[in-house]
């Protein structure tokens, strides 16, 4: 690990030149004048490629597999991350698991500092700002041994703004150890709508001012371990059926309506002091009736998001591959409309090149002053020197060890995860499944690919952990669209079982899984059902007795619901949205707030 001394030596001068010390060390914002000392002397070149953040393929900044190599020179046609520092200068780069960034947090904090290395060994080399979308439950890209938290649904079902803090200060910890020193988290969308397909659990519910409490808990856990937080998806994707990334989504709110509904996250972290809000990719007519994406929207970023909420901070894109930004400008045209609308970093364009090529030649052509990229630039800069990269750019084995997915960590996740689990339906008083009377268990269901490089699949951790409360725990894993065999594969093993536990996962009215739970009840075998992933499931299966929500697949919560079930511990947690009846989707079936409970 280079010292102290290498560090500074490797800067060339710059963190001198910033003079930082201890203001910075304490998150105060450096002098300006330094900064734009600092902005003069970069080229025009070096200005534009500090604007990007990028993907980049391999586990490693200097030597990735062969695989990696080529789908680098195939999409950005460098061999690696130093090649694609060294050329383009970008300011920041995104960590994704299928780039295979991320396999184990040592060989993460390895590849942070070999990216740091690359970029401060350049002339006039700056700190990268190395980002990931880390947000816990269903979307997360830093798996085990590291330690995974319930994700914001299940923070909503909890209700306690502690709770989120302290997931939001245990995830920063472990990110800051490895090298991640901005997170794409926490999601600010207020999540009205059922139909959601690219939200749903990752927002915390469907109460504007729930929400709100809860973003500026988790900013302030996430940026009280030094790492940035960005809430996100400004100016609000709870209220869409499609999906930004395959589609264009209309956002119907009236003024009125997103002033109640979508704006008050973004105010609360705002106030919170968020370092930085990602854009979204949706067309909202009431704020601008253009017909411009919002991420591409002056109205929107400039006029709304720094103007009336007075936010000063970075604002980063969604990422430019997704169709939503693509639809209506060609790719070379998004990033430079999305900078004249007032964002700061441009975020994962399909090619860096057509994208770099083309802010720098609208710079020259003059449709972008270069005066207007120091804004941004200044912005970047001021977080990168709050977050300390100029003086400490790069972080320690001894660190990942001291910090990453410890006992305490593992720990503070699962009491959390304990908090959120929501019983639904307890009919009979079922649940809790008794040992006495219940011991011999059949757990089904479906089986998503784990979210978040959990062990995984649902359907064994759920056994095993019932397995290892007392119970005689099997497990048959019969998927999203369970077949007619796998179905009467499961009727045959509940024979004989004192009850069958059902996972399920995004029922629809059309949905198979409707039929495997109804095959099992014809049974006369007691069936407990355990939503995995959206509470909504439990409209479309009304003669399920016993229905807890757990939120994700994740095993934390997974192991959690298990624990409810065993009666080891009590539900606890509370609708964070209103779940409709499937037969008249106008009247409520449970309201916000619906919770059971027992005795443990």
């Amino acid at each position: 690990m280079p010292s102290r001394r290498t560090v500074l030596a490797a800067t060339a001068g710059v963190t001198s030149a910033l003079a930082l010390g201890t203001d910075a060390q304490a998150g105060a914002r450096p002098h300006d004048t330094k900064l734009r000392a600092l902005v003069a002397r970069m080229s025009l070149e070096e200005k534009v490629g500090q604007l990007f953040v990028m993907r980049v393929y391999g586990h490693s900044a200097t030597a990735p597999d062969q695989a990696d190599v080529d789908a680098n020179l195939q999409q950005l046609g460098v061999r690696t991350a130093a090649e694609l520092l060294e050329k383009y200068r970008v300011g920041g780069i995104i960590y994704f698991s299928w780039a295979h960034n991320t396999r184990d947090p040592h060989q993460i904090a390895a590849l942070s500092n070999g990216i740091q290395r690359a970029s401060l060994g350049l002339p006039r080399g700056l700190p990268v700002l190395v980002s990931t979308d880390q947000e816990h439950g269903i979307v997360a890209r830093v798996g085990e041994p590291a330690t995974l938290l319930p994700g914001a649904m299940a923070l909503g079902a909890g209700g306690s703004r502690a709770d989120a803090r302290e997931a939001g200060r245990v995830g920063g910890a472990e990110l800051r150890a490895i090298g991640i020193r901005q997170d794409y988290a926490p999601v600010a969308d207020v999540n009205v709508n059922p139909a959601n397909p690219v939200i749903g659990v990752r927002s915390f519910g469907a109460a504007p001012e729930a929400v709100a409490g809860l973003v500026a808990a988790q900013v302030k856990g996430y940026q009280g371990a030094g790492v940035a937080a960005t809430a996100k998806h400004f100016p609000g994707h709870g209220d869409t059926a499609v999906d930004s990334h395959y589609g264009f989504p209309v956002i119907e709110h009236t003024r009125e309506q997103w002033t109640a509904l979508d704006a008050p996250p973004f105010r609360a972290a705002i106030r919170a002091g968020i370092d930085s809000i990602m854009t979204a990719h949706i067309m909202v007519p009431a704020l601008d009736p253009s017909g411009d994406p919002a991420t591409l929207s002056r109205p929107i970023l400039t006029g709304i998001l720094r103007g009336e909420l007075g936010y000063d901070g970075v604002v980063v894109t969604d990422s430019l591959d997704m169709r939503g930004v693509r639809e209506k400008y060609g790719d070379a045209r998004v990033p430079v409309l999305a900078l004249k609308a007032g964002v700061d970093q441009l975020l994962n364009p399909p090619s860096i090149d057509v994208a770099w090529n083309a802010v720098l030649a609208a710079v020259r052509a003059g449709e972008l002053t270069e005066a207007r990229l120091d804004e941004s630039i200044l912005r970047i800069l001021r977080l990168k020197a709050k977050l300390g990269l100029f003086e400490r750019p790069y972080v320690s084995d001894a660190g990942v060890e001291r910090v990453v997915g410890i006992r305490r960590h593992l720990d503070t996740a699962d009491r959390i995860a304990e908090r959120t689990t929501t019983l639904l339906v307890n009919e009979g008083s079922l649940l809790p499944l008794s040992r006495r009377t219940h011991r011999n268990v059949l757990v089904v269901g479906a089986d998503p690919t784990s979210p978040s490089g959990t062990t995984g699949p649902p359907t064994a951790v759920l056994a095993a952990e019932l397995a290892s409360l007392g119970f005689t725990a099997t497990s048959l894993s019969t998927g999203t669209a369970p077949t007619q065999a796998l179905i009467d594969q499961a009727v045959a093993a509940a024979r004989g079982k004192d009850a069958v536990v059902v996972g399920t996962y995004n029922v629809t009215a059309g949905s198979t899984q409707r039929t495997l739970v109804a095959r099992l009840l014809a049974t006369g075998v007691p069936v407990v059902a355990v939503a995995i992933r959206n509470p909504y499931d439990v409209a479309q299966l009304p003669e399920v007795k016993g229905y807890l929500a757990a939120y994700s697949w994740t095993d934390v919560e997974v192991r959690a619901a298990a624990r409810v079930l065993a009666g080891r511990v009590a539900p606890h947690g509370r609708l964070p949205v209103p779940v409709q009846r499937a037969d008249d989707p106008a009247r409520v079936l449970f309201p916000l707030g619906h919770g059971l409970t027992y005795e443990p």
